[in-house]
């Protein structure tokens, strides 16, 4: 398979991405394509940080803004759409810019981590998922470790959406996921990825963290929620549950006051933020840049040229 060079910018949250990506997209005549597991949905605005209407018109971005926060959207989702992204993106003689922190989509796209044909069933998921709503996830969680204690103790207890199509392969197929997963035919994009990965120390990660979350607890957060909440949308769907939107949620709820939802929101960053890091470490082949002494736009530059040089080359 003649593999497509393509290049990700990855990091951290609050790390940079989003600034350098786009100043570079504009260089580069690029297009950039949202790997965030939060900012698919609709709705969602101000707690996933997304680029403005305005940036979007003079930059393209995808996977942003293309499901509901109650409609089931899965990794194979992301990536099957993703993929077709690219090949409009390569159509109009552009590059693609993968920006983003959600190691699992990554590793759909670019590691071969999904399996080929795994078998669904709405009313399954729908059987889980309610229960989930009427006796909490941890019941779920429980007895997917059951079953399967493998994927059991990858998956948080909260993370009601996978555990949920765990379950739905046990009960189509008798068989653990894991064993599904680590037997399976794995589909393969056939892309050659570069990553770029941004850096910073964690101390200067965690007052960025601060201090995005206050902007963002001021210029609208909460008013968003009480939106979502006024619609409909509420924590019995995954994304309700994320970082900043389940606090603020218990404060319209009167369980928070507004500075302990703002302490609580930044708390679990931080804790994203050093799982992140922990995952990215793994992650290859990158190049890495010390983004707190400077921005490193030439170097990046070089190094993506390089990349998609050697890709036509090869």
């Amino acid at each position: 398979m003649n593999r497509q060079p393509v290049v990700a910018f990855i990091g951290a949250t609050a790390v940079g991405k989003t600034a350098l990506s786009l100043s570079i997209a504009e260089k580069l005549n690029a297009e950039i394509i949202s790997v965030d597991s939060r900012q698919v949905y609709r709705y969602m605005n101000v707690g996933t940080d997304k680029v403005s209407h305005e940036i979007r018109k003079e930059i393209p971005h995808h996977m942003i803004d293309i499901a509901d926060p109650d409609e089931k959207f899965t990794v194979s989702d992301f990536a099957q759409k993703t993929s077709q992204a690219v090949t409009r993106i390569f159509a109009r003689h552009k590059l693609p810019l993968f920006v983003g922190g959600t190691p699992f989509y990554y590793n759909a796209l670019f590691h071969a981590s999904l399996n080929e044909d795994l078998p669904s069933d709405d009313n399954i998921r729908e059987k889980y998922e309610t229960l989930a709503n009427s006796q909490g996830a941890e019941l779920l969680h429980m007895r997917l470790a059951e079953v399967d204690p493998e994927t059991a103790e990858k998956l948080h207890k909260n993370d009601v959406q996978r555990v949920t199509r765990a379950l739905e392969l046990w009960d189509l197929t008798g068989k653990a996921p894991s064993k599904i997963y680590s037997e399976g035919t794995k589909k393969d994009y056939g892309f050659d990825v570069l990553y770029i990965g941004l850096s910073r120390t964690r101390e200067e990660l965690f007052s960025r963290i601060e201090i995005r979350l206050e902007q963002e607890f001021s210029q609208g957060f909460p008013e968003e929620v009480k939106w979502l909440l006024d619609n409909g949308f509420d924590d019995r769907f995954t994304p309700l549950k994320g970082l900043g939107y389940r606090e603020l949620i218990e404060y319209h709820r009167g369980k928070l006051t507004l500075d302990e939802a703002l302490e609580g929101a930044i708390s679990r960053t931080k804790a994203f933020c050093r799982r992140q890091q922990t995952w990215f470490k793994k992650f290859e082949p990158v190049v890495w840049f010390e983004m707190s002494t400077g921005n490193h736009e030439d170097e990046i530059i070089t190094a993506i040229n390089n990349h998609l040089h050697n890709g036509e080359n090869s």
